[in-house]
């Protein structure tokens, strides 16, 4: 019995690593399954690719600044309860394209944001569990896939849809852009595409911070309000 009684012992860490690991697991494949249903979806691609154009058609083509403010107050008349309208503006540094971003709504199942660059970027769109519709509000985006020997070219008013599961190169051309960015789905699993930049290229203390300050902090709340 005392044998048995010091297997038993040693093989308590086994079993200790092994719950773990299945624990885990657990809250792994919950977060990817629960994640992104339509049920938990308060935004709509319809809903922001008009109010790209109506922003647009309210300010000059050679105004930006005029095109995003304006953008940014059609969203909060139209989202009063779920779109933030005093975040910071901060860089973002992903797929090897830098640029900035203001994020309106950070949720595990959506986000929505106003990103680009006035001086152009390029790099990898990322490939995730979640649809992103790109609706440009100034200047152009450019993209292609793998043996697309062609570009595609994105205007102010079109609506650059990157389905679940794709990926394309990039580009903003020197002469800048900038987007309102709608992403729905399994929003979580962007996350880490979204900050390996800062830790394998800018090493970029400051823009770490802001950007888990901003996105986990409004991702928490939601989720405390039962905005999933």
């Amino acid at each position: 019995r005392e044998r048995e009684t010091e297997r038993e012992r040693e093989r308590r860490p086994d079993m200790k690593v092994s719950s773990l690991v299945v624990a885990t697991l657990v809250v792994v494949a919950a977060a990817v399954i629960g994640i992104g249903h339509e049920s938990q979806f308060v935004f709509d691609p319809e809903t922001m690719h008009r109010v790209a154009k109506q922003a647009i058609a309210d300010n000059p083509a050679n105004d930006p600044q005029g095109i995003v403010d304006s953008v940014r107050s059609l969203l909060k008349k139209e989202y009063p309860d779920d779109i933030v309208d005093d975040s910071e503006w901060l860089f973002n540094n992903a797929g090897g394209a830098m640029g900035a971003m203001v994020v309106l709504h950070a949720s595990l199942s959506e986000y929505v944001i106003i990103f680009g660059s006035p001086i152009g970027t390029e790099g990898h769109s990322g490939r995730f569990l979640s649809d992103d519709y790109f609706t440009i509000l100034h200047g152009e985006q450019w993209a292609y896939s793998p043996g697309q020997l062609t570009k595609e070219v994105y205007k102010a008013g079109s609506q650059h849809l990157m389905s679940k599961g794709v990926a394309k190169g990039y580009k903003i051309p020197d002469e800048g852009c900038w987007a309102l960015e709608y992403a729905r789905g399994n929003v979580l699993s962007m996350m880490p595409f979204g900050l390996a930049d800062l830790f394998s290229s800018t090493l970029d203390p400051v823009t770490l911070w802001q950007t888990v300050k901003v996105s986990g902090g409004y991702m928490l709340k939601n989720l405390l309000k039962g905005k999933i």
